[in-house]
């Protein structure tokens, strides 16, 4: 009897696991491929939108970061190399 009900029990997980990959892994892929390329295309217009010249270079800083002061890290020591 549990022989049976074991195989019944691998059996209905077995199907289970063969019915979500085949219908309901492809929808949540499609959803999520979907949403990839939405993001894809506003991230180009974005791009766009700043009207930028191919090969310009731009710097672009948060003005709300503090500026760390370089004399606090320490003092420099010049040397010379001994021969």
């Amino acid at each position: 009897m549990n022989f049976i009900r074991t195989l019944f029990i691998i059996l209905v997980i077995y199907y289970g696991f063969k019915l979500v990959t085949r219908y309901l892994l492809p929808l949540l892929m499609e959803k999520t491929i979907k949403n990839m390329q939405s993001r894809m295309q506003e991230q180009i217009r974005d791009q766009q939108r700043a009207g930028r010249r191919d090969g310009e270079v731009t710097i672009e800083r948060n003005p709300q970061q503090p500026k760390t002061n370089f004399s606090d890290k320490g003092e420099y020591v010049d040397f010379e190399e001994v021969e």
